[in-house]
């Protein structure tokens, strides 16, 4: 875990969500842990708290193909991310978001690509999604990846392209803000705006989301 950096804290993150995210324990509760290497991000409800992990690497990239192999917590109110933020992130939407993988519980067999920026978001209901039907995403392990040029950003599930998004070349922040060095991250939520809308099933926890590697390749 030498390259990854833990957020801590609670206060809802946006998104009114439940968990309150630690650097890698609560006590004695280790919540991220690498066994046979593989990376674990464990929520666990300890009292009448919610505790889970969010992470982000130390380095930053522009451009680049960004892989991730991962399987993806059982629970309704479960809501994993394998997402990137820009380095020097200040303001959502304008500056971005690349969600390479994103998964909500109470939806086992579904997977959302999505880009994030001023024009196109959630909070207008434009954003740029892909919403995609993969079978056995908690059961087994998927490989999720992003292909990102300054021409175009590519969505892919199991080497199979999903997403498409081009960027319009009008030199204009707010519908193409992806030239800058972006971070990846790590995280699972817990209930929300989205992982909480059919609520939060507390037989889920200790909900486990598992990752096998995280890969960046560039020409």
């Amino acid at each position: 875990l030498a390259q990854w950096y833990y957020e801590t804290g609670g206060n809802g993150w946006g998104n009114n969500e439940l968990q309150h995210y630690v650097a890698g324990n609560q006590g004695n509760e280790q919540l991220a842990a690498i066994k046979d290497g593989i990376l674990s991000i464990i929520a666990k409800k300890i009292g009448e708290t919610v505790y889970s992990i969010r992470m982000n690497t130390k380095e930053s990239w522009k451009y680049g193909y960004f892989e991730g192999r991962m399987k993806l917590p059982i629970g309704i109110g479960t809501w994993p991310a394998f997402w990137m933020l820009p380095q020097d992130f200040e303001q959502w939407p304008l500056d971005g978001e690349m969600d390479i993988m994103e998964h909500v519980g109470s939806h086992p067999d579904t997977v959302h690509v999505t880009m994030h920026m001023e024009e196109y978001n959630h909070m207008k209901g434009t954003q740029k999604t892909s919403v995609n039907f993969v079978k056995g995403v908690q059961s087994e392990f998927h490989i999720y990846a992003l292909e990102w040029t300054p021409n175009y950003i590519h969505g892919y599930i199991d080497g199979k392209q999903c997403f498409t998004f081009a960027n319009d070349q009008k030199g204009d922040k707010k519908t193409w803000p992806f030239n800058v060095p972006f971070l990846i991250k790590l995280n699972m939520a817990i209930g929300g705006t989205l992982g909480g809308k059919l609520g939060v099933d507390d037989s889920c926890f200790p909900a486990q989301f598992e990752i096998d590697y995280i890969r960046v390749y560039q020409k």
